[in-house]
């Protein structure tokens, strides 16, 4: 064990747990063409089960954080693979798409207790010099658990059923939560203080203090406006594909790659702030790539050139995943103190979830109106675009020095 009970491999497990949280996330998008056909559900509810998984972080992120610096990173850890490990059984037996949409949302809340305590946890698993690249690493997990969905995903809904799909995701899960344990010593209660000293910050004043800070609000706004862009464009482009006639294996070949690519973004991150770059130059960077690439992805212009619009899609995933890399490394710094990273995170990752709440189901919208999907770079760009002048205003007024 290291400093403070944490096994050395504990870093990797708490990533690992993330990744298997992100699952349940990342299931879904290959298995809308088997839902489709066994519940009849149509474009629109598809978005909505595409987002409702992030229903319970649109309601309670902010909670989860509170709960997450004020009774233990671990215990929050270990209920929330529970929550996501017994949602996933019984979304196997769901017998319409009602069910379902309640048994993702929470998933959602699996996946909030899951996800917010991690970067608190790996700041305490690692050495202080190397928390930034770590934070980069961390960052990852949804990218690389939606990667491994998507490429996994048809093959094994081909030979199990939707059903299976369920099932297997959630013994993932439930893997973590018993591995978790071993590598991730138990929540120490603060010792009470010395008569004299000052008590510790009760929850409303740990509320109080992250909302007041600008740096939470800049960071999660942030990830909102980035969020809503990547899950819309990355959830549609089995539907999309398949309308091309890219289905079956090189279609899920072809996304999980998008998907996948989103790490090189993610972890550049984490270096590149590591070695001084200004957070507002890597935002930047990312946001234009993204709006530059779902206008390659999607318009009309380049409906002739296949081989262009799927690089589009690759710089729109490549480049934009120097967002949330950068503000998860970032996470520590906009905190307005030590006791208040998870509270920090959990407000990021609220943000994080209304974003995905409302761009899966606003691109759908748009593409049922138009009839095609030759406009989705419009609604990704105009995310984008607020994502410019959000990270200006990141680097201006949020980053403590």
């Amino acid at each position: 064990m290291t400093a403070g009970g944490f096994s050395p491999r504990a870093p990797w497990v708490i990533v690992l747990a993330g990744v298997a949280a992100a699952l349940h996330v990342g299931k879904l998008p290959p298995a809308v063409p088997a839902l489709q056909q066994a519940m009849g559900i149509g474009l629109v509810q598809a978005g909505f089960l595409l987002s409702l998984v992030q229903l319970g972080a649109v309601l309670l992120g902010l909670v989860a954080g509170l709960l997450a610096d004020g009774v233990g990173l671990r215990r929050c850890m270990l209920v929330g693979l529970a929550l996501l490990t017994a949602a996933g059984l019984a979304g196997a037996a769901a017998r319409d798409v009602h069910e379902l949409l309640l048994l993702r949302a929470v998933e959602g809340v699996g996946f909030l207790l899951t996800t917010v305590p991690a970067p608190s946890l790996l700041r305490r698993a690692v050495a202080p010099a190397q928390l930034t690249r770590m934070l980069g690493v961390w960052s990852a997990y949804m990218p690389f658990g939606t990667a491994l969905a998507l490429l996994a995903g048809p093959l094994l809904i081909g030979v199990l059923g939707w059903r299976g799909w369920w099932v297997l995701t959630a013994a993932g899960t439930a893997a973590m939560l018993l591995w978790l344990p071993l590598v991730v010593p138990r929540d120490v209660r603060a010792p009470a203080p010395a008569a004299g000293a000052p008590a510790a910050e009760p929850w409303h004043r740990r509320l109080a203090t992250t909302l007041r800070a600008p740096g939470p609000w800049l960071a999660a706004l942030t990830f909102a406006v980035y969020a809503a862009q990547w899950l819309a464009v990355i959830g549609f482009l089995p539907t999309l594909y398949q309308q091309s006639g890219w289905g079956g294996a090189l279609g899920a070949v072809l996304t999980a790659t998008v998907a996948a690519v989103n790490m090189v973004g993610n972890i550049g991150a984490g270096r590149l702030l590591h070695r001084g770059v200004h957070a507002r130059t890597v935002l930047w960077s990312g946001f234009v790539a993204m709006a530059v690439g779902a206008w390659l992805a999607f318009g009309s212009a380049t409906v002739d050139a296949p081989v262009l619009r799927y690089g589009g899609a690759l710089l729109f995933s490549t480049v934009g995943g120097l967002i949330p890399g950068a503000l998860f490394a970032l996470a520590p710094r906009v905190a307005p103190g030590e006791g208040h990273i998870a509270t920090t995170v959990g407000w990021m990752q609220q943000w994080s979830a209304i974003g995905q709440m409302s761009g899966p189901p606003a691109v759908a919208w748009v593409a049922s109106r138009v009839g095609s999907w030759d406009w989705t770079w419009a609604v990704t760009g105009a995310y984008a675009a607020a994502g410019l002048v959000l990270a200006w205003a990141l680097q201006r007024h949020g980053l403590r020095r």
